[in-house]
């Protein structure tokens, strides 16, 4: 049966353009691990991630607008699928690894809060080692996973997780990949979004966006992937030079785009009117199960014992949905009426 993943690696190796990544030349996992007699490593990873309970809980976790009532606006889950779509899209016409791009990209966001950036930034004033979602998202996979023994991925994976937003930049080009592939996804999808929540109106959208995106979700994204493919070198004599990038004219427009959006939506107070009750509640949360240790469940009560109080509350918050953090405060904080 082992035929089957031997020719795919073949095909990589044949197909692939010079910059991308091989499965059969992958770094390893952090534990030995059988080759699978179908899929590459990869592939393994891809569905190990979207087999876990991190993934799933990403359904009810904030994009941008907190807990939507309209059944059209964006989760992180389905975020998550707009990046891999996006991301791939872009992998196939610059010849990359496409199982590996769709494994990170799947991946990079399973470490996200409930409430999305505002739980993000409650979680990292009150935790003494900070937080960061990309870090945390290494972390599910490497220690919260499967009670504790997490998923073993490989460490392209992990590594373009951890890179997938600021800083450093992923070693592989697939993962840089994904981190523009994120941006793209993002800032469009929530347009969309604050359009249809008369946040903002396409007419406020700038004549060059418009120039050279268009004027829907569909034709912006269109012309952003279509600008990488373009820009990007992927098969480049010396492997420094390869790069993933937009043409200098559209990055230029589409970054004047992000500060509109970051103006308009992200720091709009009608859009994050709500924003500092979640702050309350994440901040309540974790003084209150930091304080009463006995009250966590028993997976964090392990972490606890291991690694400290702190650090289990941390990991319990931190993989909340939207609805269960607000459960669990109103089964700690709101008295329940007597039952006779």
């Amino acid at each position: 049966m082992k035929e089957y993943r031997q020719r795919t690696e073949e095909y990589e190796r044949a197909f692939l353009n010079s910059g991308a990544a091989v499965s059969a030349a992958s770094r390893g996992r952090a534990l030995p691990d059988n080759e699978d007699a179908i899929r590459t490593c990869w592939q393994r990873d891809r569905d190990r991630i979207i087999h876990c309970k991190s993934f799933r809980r990403l359904k009810h976790k904030t994009q941008v607008f907190l807990s939507p009532e309209g059944d059209h606006y964006r989760t992180r889950l389905t975020h998550t699928l707009e990046v891999a779509q996006i991301a791939r899209t872009i992998a196939r016409a610059l010849r990359l690894n496409e199982d590996l791009t769709e494994a990170i990209a799947l991946g990079h966001d399973l470490g996200h809060t409930p409430f999305g950036h505002a739980g993000e930034r409650a979680l990292d004033a009150v935790y003494p080692g900070g937080f960061k979602h990309y870090e945390q998202s290494v972390r599910v996979v490497e220690k919260l996973e499967k009670d504790g023994r997490g998923l073993n991925l490989t460490e392209e994976v992990k590594n373009g997780i951890l890179c997938h937003t600021k800083g450093t930049e992923a070693f592989t080009l697939e993962g840089r990949l994904v981190r523009l592939a994120d941006r793209i996804a993002y800032i469009n999808h929530d347009i969309d979004d604050a359009l249809r929540a008369g946040v903002i109106t396409e007419e406020e959208i700038a004549d060059a966006v418009h120039e050279k995106m268009g004027y829907t979700t569909a034709s912006r994204i269109n012309a952003l992937v279509l600008s990488t493919i373009e820009a990007s070198v992927t098969d480049a004599a010396d492997p420094a030079d390869n790069v993933i990038k937009m043409e200098d004219d559209m990055w230029q427009v589409f970054d004047g785009l992000n500060r509109f959006m970051f103006e308009r939506v992200y720091l709009n107070p009608v859009c994050k009117s709500e924003e500092k009750k979640a702050d309350m509640l994440i901040k309540a949360l974790y003084n209150y199960f930091c304080a009463h240790e006995s009250a966590l469940p028993e997976e964090y009560a392990g972490i606890a014992r291991e690694e400290g109080t702190e650090r289990a509350v941390c990991d319990y918050i931190a993989g909340m949905t939207d609805h269960y953090a607000v459960q669990v405060f109103e089964e700690v904080f709101v008295p329940e009426g007597w039952k006779n």
